[in-house]
């Protein structure tokens, strides 16, 4: 059974009187989780522990080793026994389909990663466009509503259960462009969150995720952008700030970003085309001297 979140004994100082007493905290758990695929290692990542197939299917697609559920014909955790006794789960078997690009490829691919690094085998914004997929484009193209942006950072924050009970977990959430919640998940790294919703995703079946909105609690970095856009999202929303290079990708992905979504206001750094602003919202043209 997988522990997001122990408790541990702290002491609270109180910084105005110099006194200090003792108390209980939550902390959210972040433990190793080491990927091997037909009996091979590929990489240990930091994590918090909960949906780790789901974590590993949203990272091997995003570094395009998979296109598909079905290029995974097994996995497995493999148990082990840490410090104080208890069973962990942090080996994850996998099982890839003959003749697929994860039985593959992934022999000359080292994936080196921590809890805070999600770009591993991409390294430019070239690479990513190459394997994305196409931006959607015409009247099927999803809008989103000034009123639903507004209110998607609090329905996110509304879904954290781990995050209230410890304060450190980031999150990402997949939902419609009426704003409804199809999944949200936590983590200490903001790329694994991510990577766990895309893994939700591939396992029904609707990638590409040409219709939703995907949400980040925190910034919007290149990696977030990257596993983005090869998911097919076509609307990203961030509550902080962007970085130049994600800019950068989401504009040649054809992406909308977001960033400083904190109502009433809101930056839009590419893809203006896909917000509804109503008069009055707020919301307003996105900058246009951010990137040149």
């Amino acid at each position: 059974m997988a522990i997001s979140s122990v408790r541990a004994r702290t002491t609270r100082l109180d910084l105005s009187t110099g006194t200090a007493s003792e108390r209980a905290d939550t902390l959210a758990v972040e433990e190793p989780l080491q990927l091997e695929v037909d009996g091979e290692q590929l990489t240990v990542t930091m994590r918090t522990p909960g949906h780790d197939v789901e974590l590993a299917l949203g990272f091997l697609h995003a570094e395009g080793l998979l296109t598909s559920a079905d290029d995974v014909v097994a996995m497995r955790h493999c148990t082990d026994v840490g410090p104080d006794g208890a069973p962990t789960y942090n080996l994850l078997q996998i099982g890839a389909r003959p003749g697929s690009r994860l039985a593959g490829d992934r022999v000359a691919r080292p994936f080196p990663t921590t809890s805070a690094c999600g770009v591993c085998g991409s390294v430019s914004v070239e690479d990513v466009l190459s394997r994305a997929p196409a931006a959607p484009t015409g009247t099927d193209d999803v809008r989103v509503r000034a009123e639903v942006l507004a209110a998607l950072p609090d329905a996110l924050r509304a879904a954290q259960s781990t995050f209230e009970r410890t304060g450190g977990l980031h999150a990402a959430g997949l939902f419609t462009a009426d704003g409804d919640l199809l999944c949200v998940r936590e983590d200490v790294g903001r790329h694994n969150a991510v990577d766990k919703v895309v893994g939700w995703a591939l396992r029904e079946g609707r990638l590409p995720l040409r219709a939703d909105v995907l949400v980040v609690s925190g910034r919007a970095s290149f990696e977030l952008v990257q596993k983005a856009a090869m998911a097919g999202v076509p609307v990203l929303v961030a509550v902080s700030a962007p970085s130049s290079l994600a800019v950068s990708l989401a504009r040649g992905a054809g992406m909308t970003l977001l960033g400083f979504v904190r109502p009433p206001r809101a930056n839009v750094y590419a893809g203006e085309h896909r917000v509804d602003v109503a008069a009055g919202t707020g919301v307003g043209r996105p900058p246009t001297s951010v990137l040149t």
